[in-house]
């Protein structure tokens, strides 16, 4: 099970643009890639799937424990010739002081070498102590190589390597040059979403190009066979059955609405649900459905589209208010409320929600959160109506005046939601909130949503 961890010092140092590569030119290949991301992250591992042509699954110590990161890294890993693991954020970085949960953890509790891509840009001489300091920090971390990135010219790049090579005994495993052609757009929340990006496969294909010429893959894939096989847990995957009913669940899926993991998707499926998607800027009505499901997105760069199909909107707020079962997040709640404004210009929106969305220069809402059920969550089969649950937030949009007649599913334990105590509007049927779900062990979401559609069709 070749497997290797694709890391950096600091964010925002190229490990995601370099990942892609990787995966794309070893698929090329002809081997089989399956990726993985560190944390909650939903763009990069849509750019990550694409390059490999398999599906990216996120590792996330707040959503996971332990035994579940190793299980889930080893059956997604079945059928794979080499695993890529991708950070996130610093090697080290934690908001814990000894480090749980960063980077530097899950590769150890994963046992794969770290190839640490480093930013080069304005750094010389002074890549030396950097790289000495990381090595010494954890001695137990297997830092098997260093990926020279945003690199000036030759003259730099070799310079580089000779104070690498002279005072560390890190090979030096690619010189990547700084170049305007392999960046992808970003936005507030990182890349630009590959649901939103016509010419992706023309972006990966650069970003190839590039790696398979400026990185070493042969010493890479000889780094990842030489990783120990990981501790995993290899049990099969949860197949629930005599779940009731088939129920089909439409899924918003175009270049407003893409967040959405895939293993989540599959519990869906799992569970008995026929996942029929749909867009809501293109197609002029729903199909037919017997729930909603409205994952997140970036709403916001596409409310022209969204406000010029009147009929899908119409449909939508005639559904809700005849009752259809619908769960939105985060970019599906502010399609659900009455206008979104963002530089100056308010476009209209579905309206089943009494309330207007603005569009912020700043996050309104981002990282971790902890919600605590209460007792108007409309979902059947929690541990009772206090239950705790770990999600995460990432939003630049904020509600206008929330109305104070709402009734929400959680309180805010940790994090902002809607108001900063509270998240997930209840409304007849409608559960929407800013808060991102994660079906796992602690939370088996999809399966209490289903319960939730089969009792509203009163099977």
């Amino acid at each position: 099970m070749a497997h290797l961890y694709i890391a950096a010092p600091q964010k925002s140092s190229g490990k995601t643009t370099l990942s892609i590569g990787i995966c794309r030119e070893l698929s090329n290949r002809g081997l089989v890639v399956q990726p993985f991301k560190k944390g909650p992250d939903y763009i990069d591992p849509l750019w990550l799937s694409q390059a490999a042509g398999r599906a990216c699954f996120n590792l996330d110590f707040q959503t996971m424990d332990g035994d579940e990161i190793s299980a889930a890294f080893g059956r997604e890993f079945t059928g794979a010739d080499l695993g890529l693991i991708e950070g996130n954020v610093g090697l080290f970085d934690s908001t814990d002081l000894g480090g749980a949960n960063s980077n530097a953890e899950l590769a150890k509790q994963l046992r794969a070498p770290v190839i640490l891509v480093i930013n080069c840009d304005g750094l010389a001489r002074g890549i030396a102590p950097l790289l000495l300091g990381y090595l010494a920090f954890d001695p137990d971390l297997d830092i098997a190589g260093v990926i020279l990135n945003k690199v000036g010219g030759m003259r730099h790049g070799a310079n580089l390597v000779r104070v690498v090579e002279h005072y560390t005994d890190l090979p030096v495993l690619g010189i990547v040059h700084r170049t305007a052609e392999i960046g992808i757009s970003e936005r507030h929340l990182g890349l630009m979403p590959i649901n939103e990006t016509e010419d992706a496969d023309a972006w990966i294909e650069h970003i190839r190009e590039r790696v398979a010429e400026q990185v070493d893959l042969d010493r890479l894939i000889e780094i990842a066979g030489r990783a120990p096989q990981p501790a995993v847990y290899t049990q099969p995957q949860r197949v629930v059955s005599g779940a009731g009913r088939v129920v089909r669940i439409g899924i918003a899926r175009d270049a407003a609405f893409g967040f959405y993991y895939p293993d989540d998707l599959r519990a869906l499926a799992a569970g008995g649900a026929e996942l029929v998607p749909f867009s809501p800027i293109a197609d002029a009505e729903l199909p037919c459905v017997d729930a909603l499901f409205l994952g997140g997105g970036f709403p916001e760069y596409r409310m022209a589209e969204l406000e010029a199909n009147r009929t899908m909107r119409q449909g939508i707020a005639e559904s809700i208010a005849d009752g259809l079962p619908v769960y939105a997040e985060c970019g599906g709640l502010m399609y659900l409320c009455q206008g979104l404004s963002w530089n100056g210009t308010r476009r209209a929106m579905v309206g089943a929600l009494k309330a207007e969305v603005q569009m912020h220069a700043r996050a309104q809402g981002r990282g971790y959160v902890r919600l605590r059920e209460t007792a108007a969550f409309p979902w059947p089969g929690g541990a009772g109506e206090r239950t705790e649950i770990p999600a995460h937030e990432f939003h630049y949009s904020a509600i206008v005046d929330p109305d104070p007649t709402w009734r929400y599913a959680y309180e805010m334990l940790r994090g902002r939601g809607i108001d900063g105590a509270h998240d997930g509007i209840v409304q007849g049927n409608l559960l929407a909130c800013y808060s991102h779900l994660r079906d796992v062990s602690g939370n088996r979401w999809t399966r209490r949503f289903l319960a939730h559609v089969r009792h509203c069709l009163g099977g």
